[in-house]
């Protein structure tokens, strides 16, 4: 979810879910402009469209975003079928006596599996790891902490809790819609595996040589090269695009491989001919040791890596930037600190970029 401005406990307004009909003010059906007035007239920005229809609108001052589906028949135009709530300034859902919002997770899936169980209703696991359940139209998440104000942008070692609030059409599986995908697409995302970091013991050591690559890889290298210098891994996953002519999709273009025997993920461009690498992420549990200076880069706490990596930076009289996700790096250097989900908490990796790629931020 966005990374809104942060709002203690204290400012937040309290809503109830009630399950596959609403939460707070809102309910499922409303159209725009009853979602905007039962939201007091608040702000949206932004919105976004798809195929010249509404798709979701984002109440920034509230913390929630309204996700809008297309009636058929007699019902037209978009209408209320999800609503997100961020968990840094949404309101704190309560289903039950269960708080669900800015919470530790595991926390609030035990009270979940409580609450489920005196119901008598079923608890999966999503796409996150995260709790889910269909009959109240429930899918749990979670994001990283931050800090307060005025140094938001500093994050913190844990994650606290989200939700995606749906109604009945889409409550069998929130995710794979085409309403919610339209939002987040978790195929473009890493699931959580919950589990805890790899110990420094257990992980290889990679040498960083900017800007020319890290470990084994170099940036120019083609994908059949990549996948040689990590001793013949086939990627676990590869994803791409399709680049759009007259009516239907046009060529696929390969964006990234991810490696989870070596624990990184290689980001390609292709400005002119085949793909070749242009950035390496390293995962904060499962990826290569990689040191700067000094300085342990992988698997540690993401706070202290964020402050010995600024404070090095300033040492050495170089700039530093907050890059997308909200990790520090050495502007001059093309890496950011960046955070891996375990469980409740986060641990730090890296990316690493050759010079003029536009990093997304994924």
């Amino acid at each position: 979810m966005s990374r809104w401005t942060r709002k203690p406990r204290e400012g937040r307004a309290r809503w109830v879910l009630e399950p596959l009909l609403g939460v707070g003010p809102l309910r499922f059906g409303m159209d725009p402009e009853q979602v905007r007035a039962a939201l007091g007239g608040a702000r949206v920005s932004p919105s976004r469209t798809s195929g010249g229809r509404l798709s979701w609108q984002r109440y920034a001052d509230v913390g929630v975003t309204a996700i809008y589906g297309h009636g058929r028949g007699h019902v037209r135009g978009p209408r209320l079928v999800a609503v997100a709530v961020d968990p840094w300034c949404g309101p704190l859902v309560r289903l039950g006596d269960v708080e669900l919002i800015a919470r530790v997770p595991s926390e609030v899936r035990a009270d979940i599996l409580d609450l489920a169980r005196s119901a008598g209703v079923s608890v999966r696991s999503n796409w996150s790891g995260d709790p889910e359940v269909a009959a109240w139209g429930l899918s749990m998440g979670a994001a990283q902490e931050r800090g307060t104000p005025p140094e938001e942008w500093t994050r913190t070692d844990r994650v606290i809790t989200d939700a995606l609030l749906v109604g009945p059409e889409l409550a069998e599986d929130p995710y794979a819609t085409a309403p919610v995908i339209g939002w987040y697409d978790v195929r473009e995302a890493r699931p959580n595996p919950g589990t805890s970091p790899l110990p420094p013991r257990e992980r290889t050591h990679w040498a960083w040589t900017p800007p020319a690559g890290v470990g084994p890889l170099r940036f120019g290298m083609s994908v059949n090269q990549v996948s040689a210098a990590l001793g013949g891994e086939a990627p676990a996953i590869r994803r791409g695009w399709n680049l759009w002519a007259g009516r239907g999709a046009g060529p696929w273009y390969l964006r990234e491989e991810q490696f989870d025997a070596a624990g990184v993920t290689a980001h390609y461009w292709s400005p002119e001919g085949p793909p070749t690498l242009a950035a390496v992420t390293v995962d904060g549990r499962t990826g290569p040791q990689v040191d700067w200076d000094g300085i342990r880069l992988i698997g540690r706490s993401v706070s202290e890596v964020d402050a010995e990596v600024i404070r090095r930076i300033e040492e050495r009289g170089l700039e530093w930037t907050v890059h997308c996700d909200g990790g520090p790096g050495p502007e001059e250097l093309n890496m950011y600190v960046r955070a891996t989900r375990a469980g409740d908490a986060v641990v730090s990796g890296a990316r690493f970029f050759a010079p003029d790629w536009e990093d997304r931020g994924r």
